[in-house]
């Protein structure tokens, strides 16, 4: 193999040189260096990758389950991240064909996605904890769907302008970080464009798809009770 690509690369070069240069010479003279990844190496990358997205959901579902005490809150989240590394793992497989660099699934990548399930996170916890205040509350009453769609339209137009900024910033090291730095900036790009909606249109969705016995709007009352069982007696 190592052979096949030295003629490939020979061939595609000779009509730069010399006629006096031969395979065995441009070998020895002209090439600086090689390096091989074996599969071994590649499996192992794919492993560590695998192991680290599967122990950041899980350690995102249970804090998620500790921060918000209702496990609704948690499937919504987890299904938000799960269409965020997917859908930008497709983009990024996809755009590998016809873009103008080079994209690799590599160690750039892996933190590109890791750094997206922690931004489309944030994101997700901002619109859920508006919504469980709106709950506790009971200032838009109690219907669910309303409180939940109050709750989104609030944290809409913070959710657009911290998306759009972090959005700009990846764009510029995308422009002018260079080759290196260009696979990650394209992945984030993505992330960020998919995690921006992905807390309105999949965390939220999801949240009252799993909210069958209406838990969340029955939150409300139950604050209410524990406030007036703790509130003094009055004279």
């Amino acid at each position: 193999m190592d052979k096949e690509v030295a003629d490939k690369l020979y061939n595609g070069l000779k009509k730069f040189y010399d006629a006096s240069v031969t395979p065995d010479v441009f070998t020895s003279r002209y090439i600086v260096g090689s390096q091989t990844v074996s599969p071994t190496i590649s499996d192992d990358l794919r492993a560590g990758a695998v192991k680290a997205t599967i122990l950041s959901i899980v350690v995102i579902f249970l804090y998620i389950l500790l921060r918000f005490s209702k496990w609704q809150y948690s499937i919504g989240t987890i299904f938000s991240l799960l269409h965020d590394v997917l859908v930008t793992l497709a983009v990024f497989s996809w755009c590998r064909s016809f873009v103008p660099f080079t994209l690799e699934i590599d160690q750039h990548f892996i933190a590109a996605i890791l750094t997206v399930i922690g931004f489309s996170m944030n994101d997700t916890v901002i619109v859920f904890d508006r919504i469980r205040e709106y709950f506790r509350t009971g200032a838009h009453g109690r219907d669910r769907d309303t409180v939940i769609n109050k709750a989104i339209n609030d944290t809409l137009s913070r959710t657009i302008m911290t998306s759009l900024t972090v959005f700009l910033t990846i764009l510029i090291l995308f422009v002018f970080g260079g080759e290196v730095t260009r696979g990650f900036a394209f992945a984030m790009l993505i992330g960020v464009i998919t995690g921006t909606y992905s807390s309105i249109f999949v965390a939220a969705p999801v949240l009252v798809d799993f909210d069958k016995k209406n838990q969340l709007a029955n939150e409300s009352e139950s604050v209410e009770v524990v406030a007036k069982k703790t509130a003094p007696a009055a004279k």
